[in-house]
């Protein structure tokens, strides 16, 4: 998964395959004259040759059941033997592109996934997680505003194909959404990575095509507003940031930014205003609540922490990782009675995830237990 940036860099994922080739070309519009063109959407969707007749050969040919192609399909992508993906964060990619760095991120491949799966005979089809949580090694704690997988249907069976393990959903849980939304996500990311390159022209035309897409579309208002700040153009912002409240007046990233721009025009009370919104809004986040006790947990603040992550459990109950954060917070605060009675919340929850995870709560669960009775012995 790749986290979203506000700017915003949010992972999409495509629908099917057949139904692109109707879709309308990008719109483009205040675009200086040094502005790369974005692709298309066929650019976007295009299956090179070599990739098409892999999947003839691994996936359709062999006249397999719908299951046995869907398991074929996933082989595929990731064996030595097949295309040998790997995750990367910030690969954006068409399906050309894929094929030819052999990297992807959520978005790249929930695309490439769905346009082969859809081509294989697979009901396959976005679906989009307005909040998620997720957690790596190397980096910690990722809260992103947004993520896709793939939905599938399988012999009236509903799946889902994600490319992130490590992910808590928010309560919705991921929804479909169209092709217009989804190729304004594709134009929307490599907008932000063209802003964030310094190209401001190209990022112009990407947010615009994203825009073009799906005019109500309020990442992308919010990223126009960015740019548009950067570049002093401080009206116009103010505009975007507006258009893009009045699409979503609960839109955390735009009153954050929107707050900021009107304390940089002068407007303090305005920008009070929309600082005192956005508190509201995230006092009902639990996604909010769970990464500010994370913060606080990193700078040692143990109280906080706990007081946060009760807040987060509070409005999100049946979230097993924070039930899991909260339990860590309360045994670095010293309070191992409830740091034990926490963890093994989090261990029932956590067993519609799978036994590797609720046996790896269990562990920590029993080493807590150990070390609370060391504790009572040495008393």
């Amino acid at each position: 998964m790749t986290a979203c940036r506000f700017l915003l860099m949010m992972c999409m994922a495509l629908a099917a395959a057949p139904a692109w080739a109707a879709a309308p070309a990008p719109v483009v519009t205040t675009a200086g004259p040094s502005a790369a063109a974005p692709p298309t959407p066929a650019q976007i969707l295009e299956v090179p040759a070599p990739l098409l007749a892999l999947l003839h050969e691994r996936v359709i040919d062999p006249g397999y059941s719908r299951e046995r192609r869907l398991q074929r399909l996933v082989e595929m992508i990731f064996d030595a033997q097949g295309l040998h993906l790997a995750y990367d964060p910030e690969a954006t990619y068409t399906i050309t592109e894929t094929w030819q760095t052999r990297r992807a991120n959520c978005l790249s491949f929930t695309l490439l996934f769905v346009t082969l799966a859809n081509l294989a005979g697979i009901d396959a089809h976005v679906q989009e997680v307005a909040q998620v949580v997720s957690w790596y090694q190397a980096s910690g704690v990722i809260y992103s505003v947004g993520h896709v997988n793939a939905g599938i249907v399988l012999d009236g069976r509903n799946g889902t194909v994600d490319l992130d393990h490590n992910v808590l959903y928010d309560h919705l849980g991921p929804q479909r959404i169209n092709r217009q939304r989804t190729l304004a996500h594709f134009y929307n990311n490599r907008g932000a990575d063209h802003m964030t390159a310094g190209d401001i022209d190209t990022a112009r035309a990407y947010f615009s095509a994203a825009l073009g897409m799906a005019p109500d579309f309020v990442a992308a208002w919010n990223n126009l507003g960015v740019l548009d700040a950067r570049i002093g153009h401080l009206d116009q912002a103010r505009r975007d940031y507006e258009t893009a409240l009045r699409l979503q007046p609960r839109h955390g990233a735009s009153l954050s930014n929107a707050s900021a721009l009107y304390r940089r025009m002068g407007d303090t009370r305005q920008a009070g205003l929309l600082a005192s919104r956005l508190a509201r809004v995230q006092r009902s986040d639990p996604f909010a609540q769970y990464m500010f006790g994370a913060q606080a947990e990193q700078r040692r603040d143990y109280a906080a922490a706990v007081r946060f992550y009760r807040r987060a459990v509070h409005l999100y109950e049946t979230a097993h990782p924070f039930h899991f954060a909260l339990a860590r917070s309360y045994f670095l605060a010293g309070d191992a009675r409830r740091a034990s009675i926490e963890m093994q919340r989090a261990r029932d929850l956590a067993g519609e995830s799978g036994d590797a995870l609720r046996f790896r709560y269990q562990a920590k669960l029993d080493s807590l237990q150990r070390w609370r009775q060391r504790g009572t012995n040495a008393n």
